[in-house]
């Protein structure tokens, strides 16, 4: 009986070791699973974000004309829609060619104006330290990079349809989804609820206001800073910059560097002075335009920032880098009404 009962408790203490096998393999795939539909739901919500971004134009635009004319919000929305894709066709039907061209002949030009500048960077010490650091696997891991953001970057272009219909989905009846929101908040907060959208919605606006002036005012001065020194290619470098001004910090820096290898290939001076150039106007809409446009809606410590884009971009690709100050604005008014004013009450 004894050895029955001890063949038992032990046959127990085995099938209670398999069963917690296969719990923890099962928390395990459970939590691989989660995580995995967790990024694919959080790309999802970046693109919902994109479409939210958009909707904000349409109506910040549609307060500016009901402001002036009077009309009703219903043609003032209609107004704002057509005159924007209006002067997006536009500006595509009358630059377009132009713009073709110099992005061709800029991508012509590139490999021998790289060598250019290895050349002439190789006649100095400072630039042979510089050379050895972009060669072997360090120029490999740079190629890598540059490959894999642009190649997030085109599944972003082939997300534009999705967001462009999800903006106007949010453009036509923003209340539908803003009470939707409104209604998984209990009734105790539901005007702190109402606050904190009006907030966001807000920010955004100042955030979205800035960066449009941001990005036309950069495309000028770049463009007629590089027209002035015979710089090739001058608009398509000019809407390069206005277009990575999406991208705070890192952008600016980017958008600096096929300028001024064009520039080496005429002299070094020219290449300082471009180099000049992109620092100056970066510096006039960085640090003046943009906080007078914003007027400190905004105002977010610049590491916070980086590395917000850091985690975004790991996270989410390219879009994720260009929509990783409004996220982040979210999270800071969020964190501040549901935490900070509370503990402070």
């Amino acid at each position: 009986m004894a050895e029955e009962k001890k063949a038992t408790e032990i046959i127990k203490k085995e099938l209670s070791y398999i069963q917690k096998v296969w719990h923890t393999v099962a928390i395990v795939a459970l939590l691989i699973g989660t995580i995995l539909i967790a990024r694919v739901a959080f790309n999802v919500l970046m693109m919902a974000l994109a479409g939210s971004l958009i909707a904000i134009y349409f109506h910040g635009l549609g307060d500016v004309i009901q402001r002036f004319t009077h009309l009703p919000r219903v043609w003032a929305m209609a107004i704002s829609i057509t005159v924007s894709f209006l002067i997006l066709g536009g500006m595509l039907w009358f630059m377009g060619n132009k713009i073709e061209v110099q992005i061709s002949q800029l991508s012509n030009t590139l490999p021998h104006t790289v060598s250019t500048a290895k050349a002439k960077l190789s006649e100095t010490t400072l630039g042979q330290k510089v050379l050895e650091n972009f060669s072997g696997d360090n120029s490999d891991k740079l190629m890598g990079t540059v490959q894999t953001f642009f190649s997030t970057s085109f599944g972003v272009l082939g997300d534009v349809y999705i967001i462009l219909l999800l903006g106007i989905f949010f453009t036509s009846s923003p209340s539908t989804y803003k009470n939707g929101i409104l209604l998984l908040v209990p009734k105790p907060k539901k005007e702190l609820g109402k606050h904190i959208i009006n907030r966001i919605s807000l920010s955004l606006k100042g955030w979205l206001k800035g960066m449009m002036v941001s990005i036309v005012l950069i495309t000028i001065l770049i463009y007629g800073g590089l027209t002035i020194m015979g710089i090739p290619a001058a608009m398509a470098l000019a809407l390069i910059t206005g277009l990575l001004e999406l991208v705070p910090n890192i952008g600016s820096l980017v958008a600096m560097i096929p300028g001024v290898l064009l520039a080496l290939t005429i002299s070094t001076n020219t290449a300082i002075v471009v180099s000049l150039i992109y620092i100056v106007s970066q510096t006039i809409v960085g640090n003046i335009i943009t906080p007078l446009v914003q007027k400190k809606i905004i105002n977010m410590p610049p590491a916070l920032t980086l590395i917000s884009q850091l985690v975004m971009g790991a996270l989410s690709g390219a879009l994720g880098i260009i929509l990783a100050v409004p996220l982040l604005a979210i999270i800071i008014i969020l964190i501040d009404e549901l935490y900070v004013k509370e503990i402070n009450k």
